[in-house]
C-alpha cells in the first residue's frame, strides 16, 4: 500500500464528524492493506508510530526538501525508514537522522509530506480513536465489533488484532487469550460528584474501596517468576524488587492481579505522588535513599491456585505459602494470620508497611531482579511481536520462567467474565489482608461516606464504589466502577506552554490545557494555568515540554499532546473565548500523570457533565 492511500484516508476521516463515515473510510483503507501491512496502517491512521519515538524533533520537520511529483512511497518502506532513523545513536546522530529523514521526504509528494509531518509531530487529529478504529477493523474483516473489542482487551494493541481479523477472521480473534506475562488494558472507573450519586447509579449493595494516590500496577506471577506492568503496559519489574518479593510469597501457581503501588510515610499517609512516580520512571534521578513502595491488590484476573507439592520443581522451597507462619518474607507474612496487620491498619499508620525491605539503588535493582525487559516501546515491539507470555489457557506441565516460553498445569482460571464478588472471593483466598485494598461491602451510603472520609483524612484520593456483579471490562470506563473524590479534578492534556517572565523567566510556565474530543480525535482547550507549580515542577516540565515541542512563536511553545496533568478547579463557566464554549475557573496543577496516556485523559463531554453540578 502507498502512503498516499493512507494520507487520502486520513484526510477523509478528518473531513467528517460522523462516526459512521469515519468507520467506513477507515474500513475501506484496511481492506486494501496486505496482511503484513495491517498493523502499521492501523498505527499510522491512529496517529501513532509502531516505534513510538524516533528522535525527530520539530526543528527537523521545518526544513524538508521539495516534494516528489508522483507518489511512490510504500508503507513498508516508510516503516523501515522510521526504524532506521530511530536506531541512530552516538556522535553525529542528529545530523545522520536529519539526512535519513530528508532522503525519505524527498520521495514523498506534498500531500504525503504533510501527512508524515503531522504523524511525526503528534498532530494527526482526525478522530480515529481506539473505539472508532476497532469498529473499522470489524467492518473490514466482516466480524462483530464485540469480537474485536475483546481481542483488543486481551492483546492491548489494535495492530496485531487487525492482522488477525483480516487474515483469519473470528478464529484469529478468538486465538487471543489472557496470557500470564502479557499485560492487558486495566478497567477504568467513571466519576461521580458524591457517594450518594455513586450509589444512585449502581442502585444496589456495592463494595467501597479506598482510592490511593499511587500508581496502577498489574502483577503477573508464574511459578517463581514475577512481572509488573504499568497501566500503559510498560514493564517495571526490575525497578521494584521489594514489590516482587512481597507478591512472590503468595500461594499461587499462576495469577494476574490488579492493584496499586504507593510510597507511604511511617504514619500511613502517602508521600507526594512524585516520590511514588520516581520509582517507576524510565529515567530516574540518582537517589541514594529511594523510598520503598507498598502494594495493595484489589482484583484478580487469572488464578491457578492448585496446591504446590514438595516434589514440584522450583516451588516448594523457593516459594513459601502465604499462610506459612515460619516465613520471614517481607510483605508482612511473618506471623500467624491473627497477628498480621490489615491494610487499613497499615494505611492508618498503626502497623508497618507491607513492603518494608529498603528500595535498592539503581544498580542493586538491576542485580536483584535481572535486566528490565521494559523499554520505551512497551511490551510490544515495532513488528507487533510478543514478549514470550505464558498461554495459561492451553499450556500444560510445570511452571517455569515467565519470559521463557513457560507452560503451566491445572485448569484455566480466566476470571475476566466472572462477577466482581466472585473475583474478590478468589482474591481473599490467596492474598492476605495486609496486601489487599481496604474494602467495605454495604448498601448504606452513610457507611460508605465513613469509608470515604477516613480515606481522605489519611491523605488519599477518595474511594471507588464497585458493583458486585460487574465483569472486568478491561480498557473501558464503564458504569460498574465509580470513583468519588473530595475535590473536582480533571486529567487534561498539555497542548502548549508559554514562556515565563519575571521570577519564572527561563522556564516554560503557563500551561494550555485541553480535554479530549471523542468526535474529532483532537483536543478542546479549556484554559491556561501556572498556579500550583512548584519550582521543582517548573524545572521538570520545562525539560519535558521542550522534548515534546513541535513549533514555537514569540511567546508560546506548541507540543505534541502527550503529557497528562491532573488539574483541580472550582467551577466551569461559559466562555466564548474557547472553541468548546466553556472554561475552567481557578484551575491549578495538582500533579503530572506520567502513568497515563493522552487517550486516557478526560473528554469534553465529562467536563460538560460536571458543569451543572458546579455552576
Amino acid at each position: 500500500m502507498l502512503i498516499a492511500d493512507i494520507a487520502r484516508t486520513s484526510g477523509a476521516v478528518a473531513g467528517t464528524s460522523g462516526r459512521k463515515a469515519k468507520v467506513t473510510a477507515l474500513a475501506e483503507c484496511l481492506r486494501r492493506a496486505d496482511a503484513g501491512e495491517a498493523a502499521i496502517v492501523v498505527a499510522y491512521l491512529s496517529g501513532e508510530l509502531p516505534q513510538r519515538q524516533i528522535g525527530v524533533g520539530y526543528a527537523a520537520l521545518r526544513d524538508v526538501p521539495p516534494p516528489a511529483a508522483e507518489p511512490s512511497l510504500t508503507v513498508p518502506e516508510v516503516d523501515a525508514a522510521f526504524t532506521e532513523i530511530g536506531a541512530v545513536s552516538g556522535p553525529g546522530s542528529v545530523a545522520r537522522r536529519r539526512d535519513l529523514l530528508a532522503a525519505l521526504f524527498a520521495r514523498a509528494t506534498h500531500a504525503e509530506q504533510d501527512f508524515l509531518i503531522r504523524l511525526l509531530a503528534g498532530e494527526l487529529r482526525q478522530g480515529a480513536l481506539d473505539g472508532v478504529m476497532a469498529e473499522a477493523i470489524a467492518a473490514a474483516a466482516e466480524v462483530k465489533p464485540a469480537e474485536v473489542r475483546r481481542a483488543f482487551m486481551l492483546r492491548g494493541s489494535l495492530g496485531p488484532v487487525a492482522t488477525a481479523a483480516l487474515t483469519d477472521g473470528v478464529a484469529g480473534l478468538r486465538a487471543f487469550t489472557l496470557k500470564v506475562g502479557r499485560p492487558i488494558k486495566p478497567m477504568l472507573a467513571a466519576s461521580a460528584p458524591s457517594i450518594d450519586d455513586a450509589f444512585a447509579k449502581l442502585r444496589a449493595e456495592a463494595a467501597v474501596e479506598w482510592k490511593l494516590d499511587g500508581i496502577r500496577a498489574q502483577v503477573h506471577i508464574a511459578g517463581d517468576a514475577v512481572r509488573i506492568f504499568t497501566r500503559t503496559l510498560d514493564e517495571i519489574t526490575s525497578r521494584l524488587p521489594e514489590v516482587v518479593e512481597a507478591v512472590r510469597a503468595l500461594p499461587v501457581r499462576a495469577a494476574v492481579f490488579d492493584g496499586e503501588l504507593i510510597a507511604l510515610r511511617p504514619d500511613g499517609r502517602p508521600h507526594p505522588f512524585q516520590v511514588t512516580a520516581a520509582r517507576t520512571a524510565t529515567r530516574t534521578t540518582k537517589n541514594t535513599d529511594p523510598v520503598p513502595l507498598s502494594v495493595f491488590l484489589f482484583d484478580v484476573l487469572y488464578l491457578d491456585e492448585a496446591p504446590i507439592s514438595a516434589d514440584t520443581p522450583g516451588n516448594a522451597e523457593d516459594r513459601p505459602a502465604v499462610l506459612d507462619a515460619t516465613s520471614d518474607k517481607p510483605g508482612g507474612v511473618d506471623g500467624p494470620p491473627s497477628e498480621r496487620p490489615t491494610a487499613t491498619e497499615i494505611l492508618r499508620g498503626q502497623a508497618r508497611s507491607n513492603s518494608t525491605r529498603p528500595a535498592p539503588s539503581d544498580s542493586a535493582a538491576d542485580a536483584s531482579t535481572g535486566q528490565d525487559r521494559s523499554s520505551s516501546n512497551g511490551p510490544v515491539g515495532a513488528d507487533g511481536a510478543e514478549q514470550s507470555p505464558v498461554d495459561v489457557g492451553r499450556a500444560t506441565g510445570s511452571p517455569q520462567d515467565i519470559g521463557g516460553g513457560s507452560v503451566l498445569g491445572g485448569e484455566p482460571g480466566d476470571l475476566l467474565d466472572v462477577p466482581g464478588v466472585e473475583r474478590n472471593a478468589a482474591l481473599v483466598r490467596v492474598v492476605p489482608e495486609e496486601l489487599r485494598m481496604p474494602r467495605v461491602v454495604t448498601d448504606d451510603p452513610v457507611r460508605a461516606k465513613e469509608v470515604f472520609d477516613e480515606a481522605v483524612a489519611q491523605g488519599h484520593e477518595g474511594v471507588v464504589v464497585k458493583s458486585l456483579d460487574t465483569p472486568y471490562t478491561a480498557g473501558r470506563r464503564g458504569a460498574g466502577w465509580i470513583k468519588v473524590k473530595p475535590r473536582h479534578t480533571l486529567d487534561l492534556v498539555v497542548l502548549a506552554v508559554e514562556r515565563g517572565h519575571g521570577r519564572r523567566r527561563g522556564w516554560l510556565s503557563n500551561l494550555h490545557l485541553g480535554a479530549r474530543d471523542p468526535e474529532t480525535g483532537g483536543f478542546v482547550m479549556l484554559g491556561k494555568t501556572f498556579k500550583g507549580l512548584t519550582d521543582e515542577l517548573l524545572a521538570w516540565q520545562t525539560e519535558k515540554l521542550r522534548e515534546l515541542a513541535v513549533r514555537e512563536d514569540d511567546w508560546t511553545v506548541h507540543v505534541r499532546p502527550e503529557l497528562v496533568v491532573e488539574i483541580a478547579f472550582d467551577g466551569v463557566q461559559h466562555s466564548p473565548r474557547y472553541p468548546g464554549g466553556i472554561a475552567l475557573r481557578f484551575a491549578r496543577v495538582l500533579r503530572y500523570r506520567p502513568d497515563k496516556s493522552a487517550s486516557e485523559a478526560d473528554t469534553i463531554d465529562t467536563v460538560r457533565a460536571v458543569a451543572p453540578v458546579l455552576d
